[in-house]
């Protein structure tokens, strides 16, 4: 298991934590910290695997339940995972002989935010 230390979007403690895209420019670290986000994201098997589990019942599915829908041996499927959740996209907790993962709370709405502009907010509202 990495030791890697996540930055989890919208810890912030100030008012920037939920600033969009368009609001103002990127400070290096953020824009460091969701390029690693979106690289996970850049993966079709990595966002189909994002939305397996963020659309389940319940908020959480079994890695055995994630496996057969791909045509992928079961180590791939898992470093995918490990990728997802180095990214601060999801979490895991091993129950068994299985391991059951879920979406951070507030992880998507926060990259939503982070995309919408303040045009595209005021047209949807």
């Amino acid at each position: 298991m990495s030791k890697q230390e996540l930055v989890v979007l919208g810890q912030d403690t100030d008012d920037t934590c939920c600033t969009g895209l368009a609001s103002a420019p990127l400070e290096e670290d953020r824009a460091a910290g969701l390029a690693k986000v979106f690289k996970a994201l850049g993966d079709p098997v990595r966002l189909r695997l994002l939305s397996m589990i963020a659309s389940r019942d319940g908020g959480e599915v079994c890695v055995c339940e994630l496996t057969p829908a791909f045509e992928l041996s079961q180590p791939t499927i898992s470093h995918h995972l490990k990728l997802l959740r180095q990214a601060g996209l999801i979490d895991c907790e091993r129950r068994g002989t299985w391991v059951y993962y879920w979406v951070l709370p507030g992880v998507l709405d926060r990259l939503g935010a982070f995309l919408t502009t303040a045009r595209t907010a005021a047209v949807t509202a």
